[in-house]
């Protein structure tokens, strides 16, 4: 399984309708992609503008070419891209050890 991490950064001011945003996107677009295993959303208390998305997906292609190459990337950017304050950083993680 591999982790994908965004870090968001977003407008000032555009956090309820961000949020509303990004959750329609993961529930409705990215949760339909080849590979997908599921997401959680976090949100930055001391920084508002900043969300944490992580998506677990069976194989990197799953993301990188499977999703990011498809129309449903498209459709998910045009969801979420207007509040971006910037490009997201993502980068991808295999997972090293787990607790029970």
């Amino acid at each position: 399984m591999i982790l994908e991490i965004a870090d968001i950064r977003i407008k000032p001011g555009t956090q309820t309708a961000f949020d509303a945003a990004i959750k329609k996107g993961a529930e409705e677009v990215i949760s339909k992609a080849k590979g997908f295993m599921g997401y959680k959303i976090n949100k930055g208390i001391e920084s508002p503008e900043r969300y944490v998305l992580m998506i677990f997906w069976q194989t990197l292609e799953n993301h990188t070419v499977d999703f990011r190459q498809s129309a449903a990337f498209a459709e998910w950017r045009g969801l979420v891209g207007q509040y971006f304050n910037g490009p997201p950083l993502v980068e991808h993680f295999e997972l090293l050890s787990k607790s029970a």
